[in-house]
């Protein structure tokens, strides 16, 4: 084996560590969904949907200006009580897709004051 294919091997190896190798709902963390989003398939109405995000508690407004309650099931899932059924969010939080068809991308991130999270 040449040494640029040693080399590559080993660069190969070290990309596929840490979260850029991880699936949705394997992550540890829970990172922030507090934010404002617009909804981008299935929508329901035209408004600016947000979430308002306490520890594991979630605060959802949809975009016909429906509020509602829902909390992080596990890391990758969450649960909204309105909707009797849940979504998955992205790693990074950025996009949520709902069991109803409905998704969300985020447009403006609502950081906690304080809070070293990720984005």
């Amino acid at each position: 084996m040449s040494m640029k294919m040693i080399a590559l091997v080993a660069l190969g190896v070290f990309a596929a560590t840490g979260a850029s190798a991880q699936a949705v709902g394997t992550q540890g963390w829970v990172p922030n969904l507090s934010g404002v989003y617009r909804c981008v398939h299935h929508c329901a109405g035209r408004g600016l949907p947000h979430i308002i995000q306490t520890g594991w508690q979630l605060s959802l407004t949809d975009e016909t200006g429906q509020p509602s309650v829902g909390w992080i099931q596990r890391p990758g899932y969450i649960w909204v009580e309105a909707l009797k059924g849940g979504a998955v969010y992205s790693p990074s939080g950025f996009t949520i897709q709902f069991n109803n068809g409905s998704v969300w991308v985020l447009l403006e991130p609502t950081p906690i004051p304080g809070a070293n999270v990720l984005y």
